[in-house]
């Protein structure tokens, strides 16, 4: 009797794989048309080629060219020429942009004189930054590419990766079951202009998420280990936390996002000490609040914002701990408001810890800290409380 449930469930495996395998291209197999000799190249900022040779024993109608990038939700469809013995597409990349390093994803459509149509299988492609020759050092999942630099550079630039990464668990699990891709350019300029932000010139580091890649800007010289220590842990930080929250990431208010890239950094940055001090004394300090949503485009704002995002971060962990800084973070992943996520987990508002924050790292008066943060909500009821105060002490007319 075993040996036949066993005879039985082998025929089963069999016919169900035959009928996976069955059908997979009958279209193909019906209007015997063959893609074959398929080349994409790209100039990086500039053009993509694509190029495949087609065969039919029927008349073709039209070639086109499906791709997309694997984030993008929709796929651009191009009709191909003929050039020669292939069928030819450029895109234009200077007018329709596309990440560095994106990956394509790519399919040729067929369609017949008679009226049949033929997909080809799918192939990939990936967008490189090809204006310059990378060099790679890689250990495991983790994969450094530097464009200037000798052998030294890129095992430092790698050390300073994994050390990051141990730091970034101490937060949070980091998954590096998939891999991480650091690039280092050799100046902003060359990093503004990979990624299409040549107006925000303050821009040294960028993280791609989804990708798993880790952009920054790092020039070989006696700082090279200061700024290896900063952007790479901060940037990875993001990718990472992204892997844990999956989609929630955007959800996350950019205060906590970039404040715990900064508790990651191996060397914090000296200088935001310098910029909250200046802003306390001058009374110009951001609200937190404010900072839920995008840093300004401003190069001193944003500069403001990522100080104070990640000292408030910092007081939060120091305060609280890790387990709750855990939960915060899963908090504001489920959706719950930027405002609100804080009263959940600390059981304070966000308004009442950016003031004990004030007070307790940078030294801020309290009372004018709170007066300064209530000032709009007392100015609003002066407004409504004057016209019945004016009212009661007018004089009255007589009858």
């Amino acid at each position: 009797m075993g040996n036949k449930i066993r005879l039985y469930t082998i025929v089963a495996l069999l016919l169900g794989l035959g009928i996976l395998l069955g059908g997979t291209d009958p279209v193909q197999a019906q209007s015997d048309v063959v893609v074959d000799h398929v080349r994409v190249g790209h100039d990086f900022g500039e053009q993509i080629r694509f190029r495949a040779q087609v065969q039919s024993s029927n008349p073709i109608k039209k070639v086109s060219v499906l791709f997309r990038d694997l984030r993008e939700k929709n796929t651009r469809v191009e009709a191909m020429t003929q050039d020669g013995d292939d069928f030819l597409y450029v895109y234009d990349a200077t007018q329709n942009l596309l990440p560095p390093f994106a990956e394509l994803t790519i399919l040729f459509q067929v369609e017949l004189e008679n009226g049949e149509s033929f997909t080809s299988k799918r192939y990939s492609y990936t967008y490189s930054d090809n204006r310059f020759t990378w060099q790679t050092r890689d250990e495991g999942n983790l994969r450094v590419h530097w464009s200037q630099g000798d052998e030294t550079f890129g095992q430092a630039a790698l050390d300073a990766t994994r050390n990051g990464l141990t730091k970034i668990q101490e937060f949070f699990p980091a998954d590096i079951s998939e891999p991480l891709d650091i690039y280092i350019y050799a100046s902003p300029t060359d990093l503004q202009n990979a990624l299409f932000k040549g107006g925000e010139s303050w821009v040294a580091g960028h993280a791609d998420p989804a990708l798993g890649i880790v952009f920054v800007s790092i020039a070989p010289g006696t700082q090279e280990q200061v700024y290896m220590h900063q952007q790479i842990p901060h940037e990875l930080a993001h990718v990472l936390l992204f892997r844990y929250v999956g989609d929630g990431y955007e959800r996350l208010p950019t205060w906590l996002q970039e404040g715990i890239a900064s508790l990651a950094e191996l060397y914090p940055n000296a200088d935001y000490r310098l910029a909250l001090d200046r802003a306390r004394d001058q009374h110009t300090l951001i609200p937190i609040a404010q900072l839920c949503t995008p840093f300004s485009r401003d190069a001193s704002q944003a500069f403001l914002s990522y100080a104070e995002s990640a000292s408030f971060t910092r007081y939060l962990l120091d305060t609280y701990g890790t387990s709750q800084l855990d939960t915060l973070i899963r908090t504001y992943a489920d959706g719950v408001a930027c405002e609100a996520g804080t009263q959940q987990v600390y059981g304070q508002s966000l308004v009442y810890l950016d003031a004990r924050w004030q007070e307790a790292v940078l030294g801020a008066n309290l009372l004018g800290v709170a007066l300064r943060a209530t000032a709009p909500y007392l100015i609003i009821m002066a407004i409504f409380l004057a016209y019945p105060l004016v009212q009661f002490f007018a004089p009255k007319k007589r009858a």
